[in-house]
């Protein structure tokens, strides 16, 4: 199972200063609360392209796997956090332990994959990481992807979670894969996994971009 790095800033869902840190410096402050509260405004866009049963990956404490419940959407949320899967669990939705490359239940008869939250980042390679979704999807079916804003291109590396020390915690999480992908960087990389994008959008200053199979 891929190391989890984000555990100890999602158990500690009432507290801030909790950071993203990239290999080439870069930070990126972690919205713990906005992960463990309601569905916010901008994933409406999201939810209403989910058509029909939808894959949440990486889906924390399951805010967006909520959101498609309420929407009326068969929805699964998949994180490798034990934590998180409880949080979501407890929230009343259906959720799994399991690192997202290993086997998932009804490969290939999914209508929706989605990647919020950075999650583009998962395995530090985003053609590897939409290939998978690829494969989880049927023939028709698209990817839901949040990506950076223009400028940052696509980034792969290392990246590690820092937290403020307290007694008993360290004060840095464990080193792991991580990667980011900008709305321009998405079509070669897409291209490469076997998708096209058909639609870039932005809601409440965040962008998004929906994948599905190329040559449809």
């Amino acid at each position: 199972m891929t190391a989890d790095g984000f555990a100890a800033a999602l158990r500690d869902r009432a507290a801030g200063g909790h950071w993203l840190v990239h290999g080439d410096g870069a930070r990126q402050r972690l919205p713990v609360r906005r992960w463990h509260g309601a569905p916010e405004p901008a994933t409406a866009v999201v939810v209403a392209r989910c058509a029909g049963p939808t894959l949440d990956l990486g889906c924390g404490p399951g805010r967006l796997t909520l959101a498609l419940a309420r929407a009326g959407t068969t929805a699964v949320g998949v994180d490798i956090c034990a934590y998180a899967v409880a949080a979501a669990r407890a929230r009343g939705v259906v959720a799994l332990r399991r690192d997202l490359f290993d086997p998932l239940p009804g490969e290939g008869r999914w209508a929706h994959a989605v990647l919020l939250d950075g999650n583009i980042g998962i395995g530090g390679d985003p053609v590897a990481l939409l290939a998978r979704c690829r494969g989880l999807l049927d023939a028709a079916g698209t990817v839901l992807v949040e990506l950076e804003p223009p400028g940052t291109g696509l980034w792969q590396g290392h990246a590690r979670v820092t937290s403020p020390p307290r007694p008993g915690r360290a004060a840095l999480g464990p080193v792991f894969r991580w990667a980011r992908l900008d709305i321009r960087a998405v079509h070669g990389v897409a291209a490469r996994a076997g998708l096209a994008v058909r639609d870039l959008f932005r809601a409440r200053g965040r962008w998004f971009g929906e994948l599905g199979p190329s040559g449809r």
